[in-house]
């Protein structure tokens, strides 16, 4: 299926690229989680879902990364999709709801296990699109609780806006100030396993991310994004060297700010505007024909 096919479902939901500006890791809990504070924004591209009746539950998949995908729900490592699926309609047809078969198809143009909270934007596509389809509704809270259930990033991709997320994720505050960004990803292609990276992390409790006051201009903020931090690139970069390539090439193109975005190995880079992106865009993957790019710009106030 092509992905102009879209346009024959009855809804389409988009599932954005998550983009950590920020994160810090301040500590861990007694069952193993790791305490974070993160500056969150989503680009204006990302995977889409299509989503349709049908008179049996149906998967499909297109997309440049649709080989590598589960296509069943089974086990911790099956599709996000079909387990957002079935734990929605499992809560619906509790209360004794309607939620019945449905062709649900997944564009994956997003990298997996890349930094950029793929699987996690769409099971909260999932989520939101199944909810219009079968014409229910959930109280956010325990649509968050069920979000959870499916991975920490997936209540901060149902927000799907510049935040900031505590605790393991759950914890959000919309964060309307932080402006829209001209940015570019770049990942080598090369997966990079989030459970690995937070084990090889040093140290568990650093300093609290720290938000800057009165502060609007663009300029200002990537002043201050400046001094914050990933704390997962440097394990990160330790186990995949071309974590370095890849922030190299940004800060080659002319990039403002490059980091890399959760655990990796995708890297941003922040620029002045659409059109310097697009160029330092093309002339990355002219040099890099085996890297994922992108062009994009970030959800956020325009200024």
């Amino acid at each position: 299926m092509q992905a102009d096919d879209l346009s024959g479902f009855a809804l389409t939901s988009a599932a954005p690229a998550k983009i950590n500006l920020a994160l810090h890791v301040i500590g861990q809990r007694g069952d193993g989680h790791h305490l974070l504070e993160s500056l969150v924004t989503f680009a204006d591209l990302g995977d889409r879902v299509g989503l349709a009746p049908a008179e049996a539950d149906r998967f499909t998949v297109s997309g440049r990364f649709s080989q590598d995908l589960a296509t069943t729900a089974q086990g911790r490592d099956g599709n996000l999709v079909l387990r957002a699926r079935d734990l929605l309609r499992s809560e619906l047809t509790g209360r004794g709801e309607s939620a019945g078969p449905v062709h649900l198809h997944l564009e994956k143009n997003l990298p997996i296990a890349s930094g950029i909270g793929g699987g996690s934007a769409d099971a909260a596509a999932t989520l939101k699109g199944l909810l219009a389809l079968w014409e229910a509704s959930i109280a956010p809270e325990g649509l968050n609780k069920l979000a959870l259930q499916l991975g920490a990033d997936v209540p901060m991709c149902l927000e799907g806006r510049t935040l900031i997320a505590r605790g393991i994720g759950e914890v959000i505050t919309p964060l309307p100030a932080l402006p829209s960004f001209a940015i570019v990803l770049a990942n080598p292609l090369v997966a990079i396993s989030t459970p690995v990276i937070f084990r090889t992390l040093a140290r568990k409790a650093n300093p609290p991310l720290v938000l800057p006051q009165g502060i609007e201009t663009t300029e200002e903020w990537l002043s201050a994004l400046a001094g914050m931090r990933n704390d997962l690139e440097p394990p990160a970069r330790a186990l995949e060297p071309s974590i370095e390539h890849v922030s190299d090439a940004l800060s080659a193109a002319g990039a403002d700010l490059v980091r890399m975005s959760g655990s990796g190995a995708t890297c941003f880079g922040l620029f002045r505007s659409d059109e310097e992106a697009a160029a330092a865009a093309r002339r990355i993957s002219a040099a890099h024909a085996g890297w994922y790019v992108l062009a994009s710009r970030s959800s956020g106030k325009r200024g």
